[in-house]
């Protein structure tokens, strides 16, 4: 069976996030009336860390409830990809020996335990995907499951939780109105330069000193859009970066490798990058 999950985390200890503005009310105002929710950013900049770390503010930290710690795996990621059908969220038939036996899905699990599903990159997902979840962003809040003549109700403390990247995708892609309004959106973007900076010391292992140039590194980088790319470099790829410096690869290769080589492949746009990086990284590399 495709297994489209990261293996739902029992998160026994708190994931590392540093929020950047009212992100965290937002989220548990939302949760707190069951509201569906959004979360619009570009790749790499935090949103799946941020369900992870709600998940375990809600379901296990000091404010959570005795019913909400019980839950044992609170968190059901699926990684949306465009061979992801309904199948996979809801469950299906499989044998077992001479026995035919259902297999729940993650979706299902989720709405019978009690937790959060998120649903990473949703527009990447096949439509009978999408529009699989309607029936549970509203005050329904149900899942068929056809394949067995089943209508689930959502647990009460059931969440559905998704995200995209609004400016990678096309407009073939992209999420559909009818889709878009059951949800609230929370919008997400790079952090500033300070917050960056804390993000990469801890996550890398770098020192803040480093892992300010690299997070200056990161903001000037996002500003060469006119050199042919849309986004510029994920605070993921400066981590990465981080870790090829701890791991004792010198400041201009390893920043060649985690981001001037990953970000794009057309020369000209790695040669920008790469003069950034010299000028940063300048007395680091002489030196």
């Amino acid at each position: 069976m495709n297994n489209p999950t990261t293996p739902s985390a029992n998160l026994d200890q708190e994931p590392f996030y540093l929020p950047v503005g009212d992100e965290v009310a937002l989220f548990k105002a939302a949760y707190a009336q069951r509201l569906p929710v959004l979360l619009k950013g570009p790749t790499g900049c935090g949103k799946t860390r941020f369900v992870e770390y709600m998940a375990y503010q809600l379901f296990r930290g000091a404010q959570a409830s005795a019913e909400l710690r019980s839950i044992e795996y609170p968190l059901q990621t699926i990684a949306c990809h465009e061979d992801l059908s309904a199948t996979d969220l809801v469950g299906r038939f499989l044998l077992q020996g001479d026995e035919t036996v259902w297999q729940d899905g993650p979706l299902t699990r989720a709405v019978q335990e009690g937790s959060i599903c998120y649903l990473d990159e949703i527009v990447e997902a096949r439509k009978d995907s999408t529009v699989l979840i309607h029936s549970l962003t509203d005050h329904r809040r149900i899942l068929p499951i056809e394949k067995r003549g089943l209508i689930l109700d959502a647990h009460p403390n059931f969440l559905l939780v998704i995200s995209y990247n609004p400016g990678y995708q096309n407009v073939l892609k992209d999420l559909k109105t009818s889709t878009r309004q059951r949800f609230i959106a929370i919008d997400f973007d790079y952090p500033s330069v300070a917050a960056e900076t804390d993000i990469i010391a801890h996550e890398s292992g770098v020192d803040l000193a480093v892992a300010g140039q690299l997070a200056t590194l990161g903001a000037k980088i996002r500003h060469l859009r006119e050199h042919g790319f849309d986004e510029g470099v994920s605070t993921r790829l400066l981590i990465y970066a981080g870790q090829m410096m701890v791991a004792g690869v010198a400041p201009d290769r390893a920043c060649d490798v985690a981001i001037c080589r990953a970000v794009s492949d057309d020369t000209d746009v790695q040669s920008a990058m790469q003069a950034v990086v010299q000028a940063i990284f300048a007395e680091s590399i002489t030196g």
